[in-house]
């Protein structure tokens, strides 16, 4: 990256993420997020993918890289870089062409950057016209977030109130994708757990996500790029239709009488 202020407050952010979703609780929600993911890449979405994600790669695993046939992840610095087509530019300006991923994921990414507008439009710029535009982020409606209020000195992440108070709801990306021509298709929770405790059980996390109650720790979003709808009108034309069926047969009997003189009147006028 050409800039090494913005690289350098990236690196360290990504540094700290990094800690919590390698902890308990950060993989637990990380699996229950690719549980989330799952539909998406068995639905049929195949091709290329782009992943700016805040933990480990999520479309690296063995479902995904049988369905994707290539994908590149983001990285700020070369350090944090995980293979050698790791694609390493500035969130707001991606060096890649538009329409070129049929799938772009962002991962937490919209809460800690300061350039958050400009990273979606960049996803949605790279994003196909036929592609899924995937965000995850924290629920700021969530039990467990408001906890966080409750008692702070519990958790160590996000560590500071300026952290929290990026967290977007649902309701406010939807405007965000509106201003990009993307329309939110889907709003899947995932994270279901009681606060003040450790990750919960499996089938607490299997209820809410089959009632997708939204009161879980984390959301995704699906969202596709609005089709611009057909003219499908017919051209009208000038031309008179004929009459068809048994009206047409009365429209030819009297056409014809009005038309066609008797046949004495015409010996007549011979004689």
């Amino acid at each position: 990256m050409s800039n090494s202020g913005p690289a350098d407050k990236l690196n360290q952010q990504l540094e700290k993420s990094q800690r919590f979703w390698g902890s308990a609780q950060g993989c637990a929600l990380f699996d229950a997020q690719k549980a989330c993911l799952g539909p998406i890449i068995e639905s049929g979405n195949k091709g290329r993918a782009l992943e700016v994600v805040m933990g480990p790669s999520m479309l690296h695993s063995s479902a995904a890289s049988t369905s994707l046939s290539h994908t590149i992840q983001w990285a700020p610095s070369r350090a944090f870089a995980q293979s050698q087509e790791t694609l390493i530019c500035p969130l707001s300006d991606l060096a890649l062409p538009d329409g070129c991923m049929d799938i772009t994921l962002v991962h937490h990414w919209l809460e800690h950057t300061s350039d958050a507008h400009h990273l979606l439009q960049e996803a949605a710029r790279v994003t196909s016209d036929n592609g899924v535009l995937v965000i995850f982020g924290f629920n700021p409606m969530s039990l467990g977030n408001l906890s966080r209020y409750l008692c702070p000195k519990r958790y160590k992440y996000p560590e500071n109130h300026q952290q929290r108070a990026v967290w977007r709801s649902p309701r406010c990306l939807r405007d965000w994708l509106a201003f990009v021509d993307f329309d939110m298709e889907r709003v899947d929770y995932c994270g279901f757990r009681i606060p003040f405790m450790r990750p919960c059980e499996a089938s607490l996390e299997t209820l809410g996500r089959r009632q997708n109650v939204p009161v879980g720790e984390a959301y995704m979003i699906r969202a596709k790029r609005c089709q611009q709808p057909v003219n499908t009108s017919r051209v009208k034309f000038g031309m008179p239709l004929a009459p068809l069926g048994r009206s047409f047969q009365v429209f030819s009997r009297e056409t014809s009488a009005k038309t066609t003189p008797p046949t004495e009147s015409r010996n007549q006028s011979v004689e």
